[in-house]
């Protein structure tokens, strides 16, 4: 049983929430706070695995609680809830850089907050079953020398960022890859999300820019609002490789980026040296992308199902009978980059 913290100003919402996890067993609220000071007093005598993080709070608000909790000895998850304002949105993609493990937007009329129960509940245990994060080193990390020649794709959605951290915080800094992770994100949500990457990966991360040359150990995350396509490019070698190609199209399944549009493009571009990894989220994204990329002849993993919040991505893929291994979240970090090592070695590069 996961123990919650419940941190609100309102007195309301505090109750509303209460009301909605007490219907999972599986969740023990453990106690409420009214701001961030009362939080973090509780979190130290308390020790919740989880707590849901309001934004705006007298004497300490959510922002001043996540810097606070970056020295803290108990780190929680935690969820952030977040309004509807384009100010809830600013904050909230402060919270995501400071180290906030997920976030939901909270409707304000009572009606609209109540249906966001099933998904308040499911997004608290998927985070209370990813592995914690261990604290990277403060040392700055150089990519490393050469265009890439393999690529490792990972295409995620709902339930994917903390899956994200979970990954990146094993591998290694001298993956002879380059690394695409597309995850569906709101516009101006995937720079904060890819500093908050950057701190616990051990290869640099940063977010898309049209013209990125794809490079061996550097991790690219798709900038929300456009699709990011991989196209051809050459190294100093003659060989090929890839490079950040920014696309305008109209969504493809409703989201912009799209899994499918990176993996398909990199599946032209990389062949066999491709992997693609898919992990929570919901619709039918990255079906026709692992399609393409197995047809090219690279490898497609899928996260098993029983550590995704939603397993609609995944499934498509299966629809598609595009999937070579399905893997617990825990041994997808020490599979792709046995296969990516496997890759190098074949052509008699470094391993």
């Amino acid at each position: 049983m996961a123990k919650v913290l419940i941190v609100d100003d309102s007195v309301f919402m505090r109750t509303v929430i209460r009301d909605m996890l007490q219907k999972d067993p599986s969740l023990e609220i453990v106690g409420t706070a009214s701001n961030g000071v009362e939080a973090l007093e509780k979190i130290k005598t308390l020790h919740p695995d989880l707590i849901t993080l309001d934004i705006e709070m007298p004497k300490m608000n959510g922002i001043e609680v996540l810097r606070e909790l970056k020295s803290a000895a108990w780190h929680p998850r935690t969820l952030m809830l977040s309004s509807l304002t384009s100010e809830g949105a600013e904050m909230t993609t402060e919270a995501i850089r400071l180290g906030a493990d997920d976030f939901m937007l909270k409707p304000k009329d009572v009606p609209q907050l109540r249906l966001i129960a099933d998904e308040l509940i499911a997004a608290l245990r998927h985070l209370a079953t990813v592995p914690p994060i261990p604290r990277k080193e403060s040392i700055p990390v150089a990519p490393r020398n050469g265009d890439a020649e393999r690529v490792l794709l990972i295409g995620s959605s709902a339930g994917g960022p903390p899956m994200l951290d979970a990954i990146l915080s094993k591998l290694p800094a001298d993956l002879p890859a380059s690394v695409v992770i597309t995850q569906h994100m709101p516009v101006g949500f995937t720079a904060p999300l890819a500093a908050r990457f950057n701190r616990l990966a051990h290869m640099p991360v940063k977010e898309t820019e049209n013209g990125d040359m794809l490079r061996e150990g550097s991790i690219f995350l798709s900038k929300a609002g456009v699709h990011t396509m991989i196209g051809a490019a050459m190294t100093g070698e003659g060989k090929k490789t890839g490079r950040v190609i920014h696309s305008n199209a109209p969504p493809v399944h409703g989201v912009r980026p799209a899994v499918d549009k990176t993996f398909e493009s990199a599946a032209h571009v990389f062949g066999k040296n491709a992997v693609a990894v898919i992990l929570s989220g919901m619709g039918n994204d990255a079906g026709a992308g692992a399609a393409a990329i197995k047809e090219a002849g690279g490898t497609t993993i899928l996260c098993d199902q029983k550590d995704c919040l939603v397993y609609g991505m995944a499934r498509s893929a299966i629809q598609h009978n595009a999937v070579d291994e399905v893997i617990p979240l825990a041994k997808i970090p020490e599979m792709v980059e046995r296969l990516v090592r496997k890759m190098a070695a074949a052509e008699g590069n470094h391993v």
